[in-house]
């Protein structure tokens, strides 16, 4: 893969974001941006453990999609204490995915404020993400194609980024948001996927207090160096393509995907990962 480091800067106005990141629709980390939040100095493990501790939220761990799997169908549930001291005493690849701090913690909402970038986020839907070391999510990108701005908390984590123009070289599952899952984007086998090759993407590791602007509808691959967690704030997609993308992904591909499941069982999914190589290789 041709991975350049994405852009790093301290802090950004409103202006240089719109101008030289949001319109060319490019990534950058901004390492700075949010040290007068509260979350800054609040925000680690214990303290989630401490403010949502009862809360039973959902696990996902990194097993291959099953036709039985419903669509973001968490494989456990466990409390927020329990979940916090597995990640801090041994590894585990069960991370939490798309949990809604607002509508599980409210109180949370006095700790970080909706940035002015320009953009008007969607300020129903702040989502944390939280991961044990080593733990990764597949490489993938939102089903609504969002302006995304991920804010990172406690630890490391490496980042890889592509635009939807590298789609034939990333072995897209058809009627999916992921790649083959059986691809290993830390360390990929280039004998295997060829076409990995060709892919044109970023990468960077995020530490505590960074933010990650992520364009619309960009693959985002992440990995978890040290245990840790993220909030991800969201704008809708601009681009008029985009957005239609997004209405049919929502409205339409996602059940789609379910009925043939249902109708085709396991041979569906079996089917769908052939394709995603016999496209690939054919666009090459």
């Amino acid at each position: 893969m041709q991975l350049q480091q994405i852009d790093r800067v301290k802090t950004i106005t409103k202006e240089d974001f719109l101008k030289n990141y949001f319109k060319p629709q490019k990534p950058v980390v901004i390492e700075r941006f949010v040290e007068d939040w509260p979350a800054f100095t609040k925000w680690d493990l214990d303290y989630m453990a401490d403010v949502a501790g009862d809360k039973m939220v959902p696990l996902y761990d990194n097993r291959p999609v099953s036709h039985k799997d419903g669509f973001n169908e968490p494989h456990a549930k466990m409390k927020m204490r329990d979940y916090v001291e597995l990640l801090k005493t041994e590894p585990t690849k069960y991370r939490i995915f798309l949990w809604n701090i607002l509508k599980e913690v409210p109180q949370l909402q006095k700790d970080f404020d909706f940035p002015d970038f320009g953009l008007k986020l969607m300020k129903g839907l702040p989502m944390l993400f939280f991961g044990g070391r080593d733990s990764y999510t597949f490489m993938h990108y939102d089903i609504d194609l969002a302006n995304i701005f991920h804010f990172h908390f406690e630890g490391k984590k490496e980042v890889i980024l592509f635009d939807q123009k590298q789609n034939d070289y990333l072995y897209k599952i058809p009627h999916s948001l992921i790649t083959r899952e059986d691809i290993d984007f830390h360390n990929p086998d280039y004998t295997k996927w060829p076409a990995l090759k060709k892919a044109e993407g970023y990468i960077a590791n995020l530490e505590h207090g960074n933010v990650l602007y992520m364009p619309e509808g960009y693959w985002h691959y992440m990995r978890y160096i040290t245990p840790g967690f993220s909030m991800s704030l969201r704008a809708i997609p601009r681009n008029p393509k985009n957005l239609a993308k997004a209405v049919y992904n929502i409205a339409f591909m996602r059940y789609f995907d379910q009925l043939m499941r249902k109708l085709k069982g396991q041979k569906w999914i079996d089917w769908k990962n052939e394709q995603a190589v016999v496209r690939t290789n054919k666009a090459l």
